[in-house]
């Protein structure tokens, strides 16, 4: 369950930081990938919601050495995963710069 949870979780929040680079940004904490998904693929709070809960569950892992998971937030996370990869394969190509 525990490896589920970090692969996901780290799935999740690279897919999101690419969105968030697609749009050109680069944020300097990490939170934020989840908190923008709203303007970035157009995912509304319900799955923000389940994304930054778990980045509270990473934290208390990194932090505390305290995770405590279950099947429901582990298969949350994994549906949350599968929208926004699905909204990041949408994205259109970002156009080459002229030199």
């Amino acid at each position: 369950m525990d490896s589920r949870f970090h692969l996901a979780y780290s799935a999740a929040h690279a897919l999101c930081l690419a969105a968030l680079r697609h749009h050109g940004f680069r944020p300097s904490k990490r939170y934020i990938v989840f908190q923008v998904l709203p303007d970035t693929l157009g995912l509304g709070s319900e799955v923000w919601r389940v994304l930054s809960k778990c980045h509270d569950m990473r934290n208390r892992t990194e932090y505390e050495g305290i995770l405590d998971v279950d099947d429901r937030l582990v298969t949350d996370l994994i549906g949350a995963c599968r929208k926004v990869a699905d909204k990041v394969r949408g994205l259109p190509p970002i156009p080459e710069k002229s030199q």
